[in-house]
């Protein structure tokens, strides 16, 4: 199969690496696009990565298709074909990765739990992430059963698999054996016991609507970053 057009996102190939050298492909002002990069940009509702390009802090990542638009200083004076380190927060960018995943465990088992219900918005930052749904009743009374549920998948420490399930268009997946394969183009660990001790939460955001927050309650046995 062909590859795909546009950057090659080393970040779904490598999520744990932290750092490479690329090449500027074009420069239109404070916006420039790479060759390849480890920076993932905001997509899918998970916040982008903090980080650096040849040493300028990038102000915003955002895809446009299959390519990634990278906003920099309008002083950052890089030209096409200009090598360039790009670098990543890596602390940022674990917490992400296991929010995101916690919370990907919690919407499927929501799904399980409630036939049919609807999500209506999800948001996931370094402190904590949200899943919104359209539902009359309240979701309190199953948030132990969810809570211990999810606690059970993270406590098995089960293999994670992130792959393409169309390369051409760039949609990928997460599974779980026995659990669930669901389609994401996040950023994912490759262990759910990397994810580590969490809390849910239930909010109402108003009428018809439940919040379920995810926060981390502790620190897990850090997978370690690499430089490429």
């Amino acid at each position: 199969m062909s590859e795909p057009a546009g950057v090659e996102k080393v970040f779904w190939t490598d999520p744990y690496l932290t750092a490479l050298d690329a090449t500027v492909v074009r420069v239109d002002g404070a916006t420039v696009t790479l060759d390849r990069t480890v920076f993932f940009p905001e997509s899918g509702g998970q916040e982008s990565d903090a980080g650096t390009i040849a040493g300028r802090p990038v102000l915003e990542a955002r895809k446009q298709g299959h390519e990634i638009l990278y906003t920099l200083p309008e002083d950052h004076g890089l030209q096409s074909d200009d090598p360039v380190r790009v670098e990543i927060d890596w602390d940022r960018r674990y917490r992400l990765m296991r929010l995101h995943f916690a919370a990907g465990i919690v919407l499927e088992l929501v799904y399980a739990t409630f036939p049919g219900i609807e999500k209506t918005g999800a948001h996931i930052s370094a402190d904590k992430a949200r899943i919104d749904f359209a539902l009359e009743e309240s979701i309190a009374a199953s948030l132990p059963d969810l809570q211990a549920k999810t606690e059970a998948i993270i406590a098995a420490d089960h293999d994670i698999t992130s792959t393409f399930s169309d390369e051409g268009d760039e949609r990928r997946f997460w599974k779980i054996p026995d659990f669930a394969a669901v389609p994401c183009g996040g950023t994912h660990l490759k262990r759910t016991g990397e994810v580590g001790a969490i809390r849910l939460k239930r909010k109402n955001p108003g009428k018809g609507k439940e919040r379920i927050e995810v926060v981390l309650a502790s620190e897990p046995q850090e997978r370690a970053p690499a430089q490429g």
